[in-house]
């Protein structure tokens, strides 16, 4: 008899075998490796924050859904975090120094569309960018810490200050995930939606990149 895969296992193996090798160059790799610049970082932040006032918008809206709330802590909201982190990097106006790219505008209307009529497409987009940030976020925030002199300003979005133990954190989330009343073919829907949210990351980097270069040329 074949042993049942727990969801949160499917959607892990999955969404493993859709990062791109791409995503591995280019504006990303530049920025880790230490050839990106301050204004590259600032770029990045500036997209992040469209994307997560998005989705911590929709968090708010899902707040009464008996299956998405359950996902949902304050510890891992990370707006104010963007928003202190823009301001040091930019100044007091950064509201008006920034502006979403084809791709953020893009992953932008995707969460608010799905996060208006499926929990489950709010909950894909959820773990992709939660637990994602969750995982690699301090690293990349220590190597920007080195990269470019902060302290902890400028960098407090990948911190995670209220998560004493990211590993337990992210156990109890694959738990709730295991735990969800969906069927198997809203399941696949969810991972599939997960799929979605992996392309626009990938994509939105590549824009990144394509900025840069309009701004070189």
């Amino acid at each position: 008899m074949n042993a049942v895969v727990p969801f949160s296992a499917a959607l892990h193996e999955r969404a493993s075998s859709a990062h791109s090798p791409r995503e591995c160059d280019g504006f990303m790799a530049d920025l880790l490796n230490g050839t990106g610049s301050r204004d590259d970082y600032i770029a990045l932040i500036a997209q992040h924050w469209f994307i997560y006032e998005a989705l911590e918008t929709a968090a708010a809206r899902m707040r009464h859904d008996p299956v998405a709330s359950v996902f949902l802590s304050d510890k891992l909201t990370r707006l104010p975090a963007l928003e202190a982190d823009l301001a040091f990097l930019l100044g007091p106006e950064w509201r008006a120094q920034i502006s979403a790219l084809p791709t953020t505008q893009a992953y932008v209307s995707r969460i608010r569309r799905v996060a208006a009529t499926w929990p489950g497409g709010f909950v894909a987009h959820h773990y992709t960018r939660y637990l994602g940030d969750l995982s690699g976020g301090p690293f990349i925030g220590r190597l920007m810490q080195r990269r470019f002199g902060f302290d902890t300003n400028g960098i407090g979005f990948f911190l995670f200050g209220d998560i004493a133990d990211p590993r337990a954190f992210k156990n109890v989330y694959r738990e709730q995930l295991d735990a969800v009343p969906w069927d198997d073919d809203e399941k696949a829907r969810v991972i599939d939606e997960v799929l979605v949210a992996y392309r626009f990351n990938t994509e939105l980097f590549a824009d990144l990149a394509r900025a840069k270069a309009s701004q070189v040329a």
